[in-house]
């Protein structure tokens, strides 16, 4: 499955926001997860959007975007959620 961008916004939008001329959206095909406090546990995401922004991705999942790294093996661990915001996630790469 193939990613698509946010609603009312455009990959030239994000790239000027993030000053990342790369950033990209990703497929959806691949694990995303949030760690846990502990990082031994984890909640797996269902993923409607996923930005690329080299080694770091925003995900969004319901109505929330989680900041994460993208893993070698195509995964994405997430660590923390930057709310509902898209503009103010992408401020905080």
């Amino acid at each position: 499955m193939t990613s698509h961008l946010p609603t009312g916004w455009t990959i030239e939008q994000i790239r000027a926001l993030s000053h990342d001329r790369s950033a990209t959206p990703l497929s959806l095909d691949r694990l995303v997860v949030v760690e846990g406090p502990s990082r031994s546990d984890y909640t797996t995401l269902q993923p409607e959007v996923i930005l690329g922004f080299h080694d770091l991705c925003l995900v969004l999942h319901a109505g929330e975007w989680y900041m994460g790294q993208l893993d070698t093996d195509g995964s994405v661990a997430c660590w923390s959620s930057y709310g509902p915001d898209l503009a103010e996630a992408i401020r905080g790469l």
